[in-house]
């Protein structure tokens, strides 16, 4: 029977695996957006899958009150964790995905290894002056109420600014597909749990060992962002990407792998 989240299993190359790393889209998404990061840390068993709402998970899996919040997607990690009776898993969550793996890790940090944090954000909002997280409020209400009055549009008008590398459009308009793809009313209010969400309390809280991937010019998580998480996390590393913009994992699919492996110690 089909997992309801859709997951793939990717085997590993060696007997027994390093290590078990579960790979989480973020935003619009699906799966297949790790695919090439996936592919170039062998030594791992690899799991993917798509979040309620996205890919091809089954949509009697999305629920709109359980998922107005990220609760209700750390909810989901946990029961995917525990269906698959995994432990020490070393799970990579890409943007929202990050906060929703913090959350879940908060309440059972038996079942992580590691946490690997690609540009993440536990709040988008700024709280000046100890807080700058990129956008004024009226900014990100600005985008809801865009996205609620045209949902192609503002697929189409957002994903170069998430995308960065404007000299790639090929990966900008893979995005926008990828929002596009999605259910409206489902992206909306997505949108309003990613993009309302502040989980900075839970920071501290956490006892698993973080890995902050921070790129370069990215307009959703700005460098300021990585350095909070770094001084607020008790267990962390910081590393600087040279990749641009908020998608490293597709504009720069080696450069993440390559870090995620010296991270676990795999042979290069």
């Amino acid at each position: 029977m089909p997992h309801p989240l859709n997951l793939t299993t990717l085997a590993a190359t060696t007997q027994p695996a390093l290590a078990t790393v579960l790979f989480a889209h973020g935003y619009g998404c699906d799966q297949s957006m790790w695919r090439d990061v996936a592919q170039a840390v062998p030594q791992t068993r690899r799991l993917l899958f798509d979040w309620p709402g996205a890919g091809g998970a089954d949509l009697d899996a999305y629920d709109a009150e359980r998922h107005a919040t990220l609760d209700g997607y750390a909810d989901d990690l946990l029961a995917l964790l525990a269906s698959e009776d995994l432990h020490d898993v070393v799970y990579v969550g890409h943007s929202v995905a990050a906060s929703i793996g913090a959350l879940a890790a908060q309440r059972d940090p038996t079942r992580f290894r590691l946490l690997a944090m690609v540009s993440p954000s536990p709040c988008l909002i700024n709280d000046p002056p100890d807080y700058i997280g990129g956008f004024d409020r009226s900014q990100v209400d600005g985008l809801i109420h865009s996205l609620a009055q045209g949902h192609a549009d503002w697929s189409r008008g957002i994903a170069p600014l998430v995308m960065g590398n404007p000299d790639r459009p090929a990966l900008s308009d893979r995005l926008a597909d990828s929002f596009c793809a999605m259910d409206p009313e489902i992206a909306l209010r997505w949108a309003q749990a990613t993009f309302w969400s502040d989980i900075r309390d839970c920071i501290p809280l956490l006892t698993v060992p973080c890995l902050v991937m921070q790129c370069q010019e990215d307009a959703l998580a700005p460098v300021s962002v990585g350095a909070w998480l770094h001084r607020h996390l008790p267990r962390s590393d910081l590393v600087q990407l040279q990749a641009t913009g908020h998608c490293p994992h597709l504009s720069a699919p080696d450069e993440v792998a390559q870090v995620l492996a010296s991270a676990l110690g795999l042979r290069g």
